[in-house]
């Protein structure tokens, strides 16, 4: 499926994908945040662990089990962001950019802007 400008009826079409880039900074800045609190049960389930080994392995298990919980808090996070703002992308910010002319546009057409050209997308019927 090719998608041509509706400017300058180019095919020169690449995404910005914003939406995307800010939801998954933002979710992994939230979900690090909420990985915190995990961090603090981690680290006590990895000073019990440790405790086993000592002294040194109950700090050294409190520790991992701490960056263990804000990595997988920022991670999860970071990944549901994305998926959001790939979201926002497609439905609400004028997603595609022309190489040819700089003109931005979406394919769900807005008040008051072009509807794009869909090059060799093949449209059913269902019912028929």
């Amino acid at each position: 499926m090719n998608i041509q400008c509706p400017n300058c009826q180019s095919i020169r079409i690449t995404t910005k994908d914003e939406g995307k880039k800010v939801g998954g900074v933002i979710g992994a800045i939230g979900g690090g945040i909420h990985g915190i609190s995990g961090a603090l049960k981690g680290s006590q389930v990895g000073r019990a662990v440790g405790s086993i080994a000592g002294p040194a392995g109950g700090a050294v298990g409190s520790v991992a089990g701490a960056i263990l919980g804000c990595l997988i808090g920022a991670i999860s996070g970071g990944v549901a962001g994305a998926k959001l703002g790939e979201i926002v992308d497609q439905r609400i910010l004028d997603n595609y950019l022309c190489q040819s002319c700089g003109h931005s546009f979406s394919i769900i057409c807005h008040a008051g802007h072009s509807e794009p050209k869909i090059v060799g997308a093949n449209f059913f019927n269902l019912t028929d």
